[in-house]
């Protein structure tokens, strides 16, 4: 079973548990990375655990930021410094503390079965990826999901995932070993002006009048909550309305139900009614903005979506395999102007009464 809390994580290294160590093939894809770059280079070693890799790295060569938010497992990492070279072990949650207290910049930086527990593992890697030197390489070793027990899904990255991590990358190169899948990420793509993001559908419909709502939520950051779907697709949560239900209250009952957020319909704002086509029937979109909600996302309806993650506004018009299209029309409501090349849509804008300001 994955951990979720840093209590979690905290326990399985204060009782002395660690993960695999390293392998001959990491160890010798490891020396290859180091010999390519004289000198070892500025490494970062992400989800360091006990710090047998960054132990590795430094003995190569590398001065290496060694992080983790688990301090047991720093704790364990400090009392065996490397045998030689420089690591330092530094407490930091890589997906909610600030990472001021980082180098500005990479050759090197690795997760070492650690991504897979990243709930936003895309906006980190794309804060990261903008932490790399210009001929910097990144490493994502990973168990596959063929290789792990089917109750053990959430430690692993699927060909879906492993496609999705890969995309925005000009060089991409993978090896294996036994049951993992090593990574090799160089060359981001990085052109002053970024690739349109595509636009998809997710086949086609079950009869139905063809209304619903798509919920724009962000967190104190101005992050916005979307969810990788199991078609492929990132999209916003919402969903169709039941029976005699309102937009307003279908957008707060299909936040809870698929995402665990939950929301009072006077803190739900309906900004406009959006109407385009679908296989031929009409399809109205109702564009729901929720401005205060309690709880943390989680993932509610395994079967329609793999994941929820907090992505920064600024890398939506970039994001690898597309944009569910209603939902890219209601993000369109809330900052216009931001993704270019959008399927037609009606808009009709409405304003709503409300004693928020």
């Amino acid at each position: 079973m994955a951990y979720v809390t840093q209590d979690e994580w905290d326990t399985h290294y204060r009782e002395g548990r660690s993960f695999r160590p390293l392998d001959d093939v990491e160890r010798t894809l490891f020396r290859d990375l180091s010999a390519a770059r004289p000198g070892g280079g500025h490494a970062l070693d992400v989800g360091c655990g006990t710090g047998e890799l960054a132990r590795h790295l430094a003995a190569l060569g590398c001065t290496v930021d060694a992080v983790d938010y688990a301090a047991s497992a720093l704790a364990t990492a400090a009392r065996t410094p490397p045998a030689a070279g420089a690591a330092r072990f530094v407490r930091c949650d890589i997906e909610r503390d600030s990472l001021a207290g980082l180098r500005s910049s990479y050759d090197l930086i690795v997760f070492r079965l650690s991504y897979a527990f990243l709930r936003d593992r895309t906006r980190v890697m794309n804060r990261l990826r903008e932490r790399l030197t210009p001929r910097g390489t990144i490493v994502v070793i990973t168990p596959v999901v063929d290789a792990v027990p089917a109750e053990r899904r959430e430690i692993a990255l699927d060909e879906d995932e492993i496609g999705l991590l890969a995309a925005g990358w000009r060089t991409v190169e993978r090896h294996a070993a036994e049951g993992l899948a090593l990574i090799v990420l160089r060359d981001p793509v990085r052109d002053p002006v970024p690739a349109a993001v595509s636009f998809r559908g997710k086949g086609r419909p079950s009869p139905h009048a063809l209304t619903g709502a798509g919920v724009v939520v962000t967190d104190d950051a101005g992050r916005v909550l979307l969810g990788r779907s199991v078609r492929g697709v990132w999209e916003l949560p919402g969903g169709k309305n039941d029976g005699d239900e309102s937009f307003v209250e279908a957008a707060v009952r299909e936040l809870e139900e698929e995402t665990g957020l939950r929301a009072e319909t006077a803190d739900a704002r309906l900004l406009a009614l959006l109407m385009d086509s679908v296989h031929g029937m009409p399809r109205v979109t109702a564009a729901v903005r929720v401005v205060a909600f309690r709880g943390e996302p989680a993932v509610r309806e395994p079967k329609l979506i793999h994941r929820w993650e907090w992505h920064d506004v600024c890398d939506l018009p970039t994001l690898a395999s597309g944009l569910f299209t209603p939902s890219a029309h209601v993000l369109d409501v809330v900052w216009p102007g931001l993704l270019s090349g959008l399927p037609p849509v009606h808009h009709h804008a409405l304003v709503q009464r409300s004693t928020h300001s």
